[in-house]
């Protein structure tokens, strides 16, 4: 697995673009995503290949986060 791989994951595309998602496709999106993460935790992978992986993603769910925050008038942290 590679370290886009979980960037590339359904979970992320449904966030990016939240237009017309319904709850089952976020849910199933999320199941997904967690038994992604839970395989990638399992993997034979360097451990520190595995933290900038999911590094990388949590910082792809701050912008998100952010972004959205900031379209909803709130303000940015």
């Amino acid at each position: 697995m590679s370290m886009n791989d979980l960037l590339r994951e359904r979970l992320i595309s449904l966030l990016s673009d939240p237009t017309q998602v319904t709850n089952k496709e976020m849910q199933t999106a999320y199941g997904d995503f967690v038994e992604k993460l839970r395989t990638v935790s399992k993997s034979e992978q360097d451990y520190s290949e595995i933290f900038r992986m999911l590094n990388n993603t949590r910082i792809e769910l701050v912008a998100l986060q952010t972004f959205y925050q900031h379209e909803q008038g709130e303000k940015c942290g």
